[in-house]
């Protein structure tokens, strides 16, 4: 039973190469499923934009394994979430107003092979 102020974390890791295969076997519909315009542009725009497509999707992965661990729903799609920076570069969560989510931190690395996320989340 959820109270006030109610922590839930996530974590995911993801290889990078798994993320770029499917962007090249699958394309715009892989993207489109997952990411949202606004993070597409993001990650296009970056040198190496599999890390960061990478970094994205752990990053939504370990969302929603906060969002499940709450038992508030059991089923969210990728696009409901999304990643986004602050003018500091700093990854901020934007999710659907009705998760009621009062507080979000998270942190996205990236290594040569792995990209990791790790989501705190106030419910």
């Amino acid at each position: 039973m959820l109270t006030e102020n109610n922590l839930f974390i996530g974590t995911d890791i993801v290889e990078i190469e798994r993320i770029k295969h499917s962007i090249h076997n699958y394309g715009v519909k892989f993207l489109e499923k997952i990411f949202t315009p606004i993070e597409i542009k993001y990650c296009y725009d970056k040198k190496n934009c599999y890390l960061h497509f990478a970094g994205r999707f752990a990053a939504k992965e370990s969302i929603k394994k906060a969002i499940f661990s709450s038992k508030i729903i059991n089923q969210i799609d990728f696009r409901s979430i999304e990643i986004v920076n602050d003018s500091h570069g700093v990854p901020v969560v934007r999710v659907n107003e009705t998760l009621k989510i009062k507080n979000s931190q998270l942190s996205i690395s990236h290594e040569k092979k792995y990209a990791v996320a790790f989501a705190l989340l106030t419910i």
